[in-house]
């Protein structure tokens, strides 16, 4: 097996043109593993490590671009308040240790549906950023994951960056898992307001092929806030309401049994996950006041 190491973008899509067989490692702390355990063995290692804007972030018009490579503890400490889901889950990750390695770009590539970062990206409506050689072009969140670790990324394209909206609408992170830490998500959900745009974003992780907008969920929400005047007059909202929102995002769901839990069981742990979600979004939307029980 070659290592490769570019020193520039252009290099890497250069050398990922010519060898679109190359698996790219950032972290490693995906790839590392299945090398490890031999389940995988490709031909070529592509290292990104030394490609210095790939670990950038900037902020501008509405919108922050987050480096491919930015790992999670740079994401926590820097952008925690920007992009505040996506710090809730990145703090979830694995170890101190991993969280120094690993990257958003990584886990976009690696595509698995118990990915941490993914309900939120898609619950904010996040962009993907890919290069190759050829240009660039961008790929919305919900059309990113074409299957059980299977993204939208053509042989020889990279995921170079990440663009989700700069925004200081409330946001949340759940995620459930066999024990406190350093744990695969058993399932995992994302929330995220709107209130610019009279609606809610929601999905879940690890219940499912991929990653997924809980689309029944998210309409019914967006249209009873939006019906009752809620985003102009935020009141406490009906436990009915709530309710109805949990079962929409369970009834949304395709979980199998796994050593990690039943598929009953990832359900019904969805259906609480989102009653307590929206409570918490809720709550910090209306300035203090206890929407959800």
């Amino acid at each position: 097996m070659e290592f490769l190491r570019p020193a520039t973008l252009p290099e890497a899509l250069s050398v990922k043109a010519e060898r679109p067989g190359a698996v790219p490692i950032a972290g490693g702390t995906d790839v590392m593993v299945e090398l490890n355990f031999d389940h995988r063995r490709p031909e070529a290692l592509l290292d990104l490590t030394g490609i210095a804007e790939l670990a950038e972030w900037s902020a501008e018009d509405g919108t922050v671009r987050l480096g491919a490579g930015v790992p999670y503890t740079r994401l926590v400490e820097q952008l925690g308040k920007r992009l505040p889901g996506l710090a809730m889950a990145a703090r979830t990750v694995g170890s101190p240790q991993i969280r120094n390695r690993g990257t958003v770009g990584g886990n976009l590539g690696a595509a698995s549906p118990a990915g941490d970062t993914h309900p939120v990206l898609l619950a904010t409506g996040a962009t993907i950023e890919v290069a190759s050689v050829r240009g660039t072009r961008t790929i919305a969140a919900e059309d990113f994951y074409l299957g059980v670790k299977r993204n939208a990324l053509e042989p020889d394209e990279l995921i170079t960056a990440v663009n989700l909206p700069d925004t200081k609408a409330p946001q949340q992170f759940s995620k459930i898992g066999t024990r406190n830490a350093m744990v695969i998500a058993v399932c995992s959900f994302g929330l995220a307001l709107h209130p610019e745009q009279g609606r809610v974003g929601a999905a879940i992780g690890s219940a499912a092929p991929t990653p997924r907008r809980s689309r029944a969920a998210e309409d019914f929400l967006s249209g009873e806030l939006t019906d009752a005047g809620l985003w102009e007059s935020p009141e406490p909202l009906r436990d009915s309401v709530c309710r109805r929102f949990g079962e929409l995002v369970a009834e949304g769901t395709e979980p199998i049994d796994d050593v990690r839990g039943s598929a009953a069981y990832r359900k019904h742990a969805l259906s609480v996950l989102a009653r307590r979600t929206l409570g918490w979004a809720w709550q910090e939307y209306r300035a203090g006041e206890r929407s959800c029980a």
